[in-house]
This record gives C-alpha cells, sequence and structure tokens, in this order.
C-alpha cells in the first residue's frame, strides 16, 4: 500500500507517531493544534480512544452473527469504513492503514457500524468475503478455544 499516513490524534488523545517536522512547532512558538477529526462532531465527542488514539473494533458477519476479528481504528480509519463501503484498520505494528482485502482478495463490506454505550469500543458488521484471520482461517478465534468452567443461569 501506498499511502502511509500516521493516526489522526484528537482532542483528549495523545499522537502516537512524532508529529512531521514540518508541522512541528519551531522554537519559542505555540505548538500546533491537533489535527481536526473527519468525524461529525459528536461521534468524535463520543468516542474513548486508548492513547495512541485508537479503538477496538470487533467485526462480525452481518448474517450469521459470527465474530470475525478484532482490529483497530483511529478517527480517519473509522470515517474512511463509514464513507467507502469497505472497511479500513490502522495497523499498530505497521503502523498504517490498511482496508482489508486490498492484498488478500478477502474484503469486508460494511453493512453497519456500531458505538458501544461506553463509547471505547465498535461493532463493525459485514458481509465477508473469504477469510477474515490472516492465518487463513474464517475467524480468528476458530481453534483457539480456551478451557473454561462454563456457567449457567438461574
Amino acid at each position: 500500500m501506498s499511502e502511509q499516513p500516521t493516526p489522526v490524534p484528537t482532542a483528549g488523545t495523545a499522537a502516537s507517531a512524532p508529529v512531521p517536522s514540518a508541522v512541528a512547532p519551531s522554537a519559542g512558538s505555540a505548538p500546533a493544534a491537533p489535527p481536526a477529526s473527519p468525524l461529525p462532531e459528536g461521534l468524535a465527542a463520543a468516542l474513548k480512544r486508548d492513547a495512541a488514539g485508537l479503538v477496538a473494533a470487533v467485526v462480525q458477519q452481518y448474517d450469521t452473527n459470527e465474530v470475525l476479528m478484532l482490529g483497530w481504528m483511529d478517527d480517519e480509519a473509522l470515517h474512511r469504513t463509514m464513507t467507502t463501503g469497505r472497511v479500513t484498520f490502522y495497523s499498530r505494528s505497521r503502523q498504517e492503514y490498511w482496508r482489508k482485502g486490498d492484498t488478500s482478495g478477502h474484503v469486508q463490506w460494511v453493512k453497519s457500524v456500531a458505538m458501544d454505550c461506553d463509547g471505547d469500543a465498535l461493532l463493525v458488521r459485514v458481509d465477508q468475503v473469504g477469510a477474515a484471520c490472516h492465518t487463513g482461517t474464517r475467524t480468528c478465534f476458530d481453534g483457539r478455544a480456551l478451557d473454561v468452567v462454563a456457567g449457567q443461569a438461574g
């Protein structure tokens, strides 16, 4: 992918990358204000991001409710997801945006996006084409069950 922007810091969050020298304040000048969020003001204000400016995005198959994966989004990735019909994440390891399926062909077509009651997680319902996991499995949770004591109601 040729596009490698850094996450967009917003009010109340820390930037996860150094300020590029082109916009870094010079000695004696006031620091530059963080770029404005591309999200609607109310949504940007409601999101609770981690220290890197990211929010967890749980991805679910829209028609079967199968949980496919977990990814991370900053304001720009969420904006792209909401306005293009394809899911975009921010890769913490590569420190770049990536649109699911651009290299693998395993595209996630957006059906809906919801924010949880606390604003610290997103639910992205998709129509998944092919494997959702980078290992080639349908979900990132296939074959990874943990031993637990199962509870029951009542």
